[in-house]
């Protein structure tokens, strides 16, 4: 057994979550890879230093460079705003450090693009943060549409909708400025990652983005970003599809779902539900017919390592504890696991695809 020094940038909502999955992630698993909670950053010493003392790490700093250089900090976990994602993993792959980077991967396609480059240049370990795919649920999904349970597919019916932004009088935030920030650049990733998971790559959508709470409180002029998104596209592999994204989906508290159609049967699935996986088979006898919950146990993937129990369930946080033991056994292996920084530049392309479909009103071509 051997530990490794984590340095960890960000000590916000997805900060915190990494701090206590690479804290657990050991104990869960079993790693041959430990990790060290070796420093900690964040914008100010004063926050940093509350992070440290709150979350375990031995050391904190403001300025993120002195993190990456340290000697003692052996692999690098970005989890700040998404306009410093670039220079942070250039700067730690030039220093052939392993990066694990939260979703999106920069603030635009140009920026993951470059990061791909940085990331292959170094040949050093890297990985995207898109939790939501891991649970045991969707990774269930997954080995069933494989294998063919559902035959072939031949639609897939995907949203990532909230309420966070609903009511038009919250004042503005950081999420509403800057594309990174928007509906397009803050829930999309997650289910059009999930999209190309399932089913495959996308050859050509035809995409609708719009702005509903243009005037909020605080704007000051500045332009607010988008509140919705929707695109309908054809798959490689011939099936149809269509991706709906919204921030201010009233009564939609963690609206991750999907519905995978094939031609022997179906599966749905809703993260607000999410110990359980909905199946549909057309073998079945006519009076059986219908959709059919499964609920998550331990012979069910990455289930038994948090509990023995079936129907118990699994929560927000294994899923980042998955990310943290994928990211470990890629350090051990050197070798990167899905999601890589590849992963997350091609959810990227597809976003500003359908920005560019939005704006010319027609389909592009992948």
């Amino acid at each position: 057994m051997q530990d490794i020094g984590i340095g960890l940038i960000g000590g916000g909502y997805m900060g915190k979550a990494h701090a206590v999955a690479m804290a657990a992630v050991g104990a869960v698993f079993d790693t041959a890879l430990r990790p060290r909670l070796e420093m900690i950053c964040a914008s100010s010493d004063a926050s940093a230093e509350g992070y440290r003392a709150a979350f375990g790490f031995a050391r904190a700093t403001a300025d993120w460079r002195v993190l990456v250089a340290d000697p003692k900090v052996q692999a690098v976990v970005i989890a700040s705003p998404q306009e410093t994602h670039r220079a942070i993993a250039e700067a730690a792959f030039a220093l052939g450090k392993p990066v694990f980077c939260e979703k999106p991967l920069g603030a635009s396609y140009e920026d993951s693009l470059a990061m791909v480059a940085a990331a292959k240049a170094s040949g050093c370990v890297n990985m995207v943060g898109f939790n939501y795919i891991r649970t045991p649920a969707s990774r269930f999904a997954r080995d069933l549409v494989a294998r063919g349970e559902i035959g072939e597919i031949t639609w897939f019916r995907g949203e990532h909708t909230e309420d966070f932004d609903a009511d038009a009088s919250k004042p503005a935030t950081w999420r509403n400025f800057g594309a990174a920030n928007g509906t397009m650049g803050d829930l999309a990733p997650h289910m059009i990652n999930a999209a190309l998971a399932l089913i495959g790559p996308i050859a050509r959508l035809s995409a609708d983005i719009t702005t509903v709470h243009t005037n909020r409180p605080g704007t000051q002029g500045r332009a607010v970003n988008d509140d919705i998104g929707q695109f309908i596209c054809r798959f490689d592999n011939g099936a149809m599809g269509h991706l709906s994204f919204s921030r201010i989906a009233m009564g939609r508290k963690m609206g991750y779902a999907y519905e995978i159609t094939g031609t022997k049967g179906a599966i749905r699935f809703d993260q607000e539900d999410q110990n359980a996986l909905w199946l549909y088979r057309a073998e079945d006898p006519p009076a059986l017919r219908g959709f059919r919950k499964i609920l998550m146990g331990p012979e069910h993937p990455d289930y038994l390592p948090f509990c023995q129990g079936p129907g118990h369930g699994t929560g927000y946080q294994d899923q980042i504890i998955i990310e943290a033991r994928d990211f470990l056994r890629a350090i051990e292996t050197n070798t990167s696991l899905w999601p890589s920084f590849h992963d997350g530049m091609e959810v990227n392309r597809i976003i500003a695809a359908a920005h560019s479909s939005a704006r010319a009103g027609a389909w592009v071509d992948l």
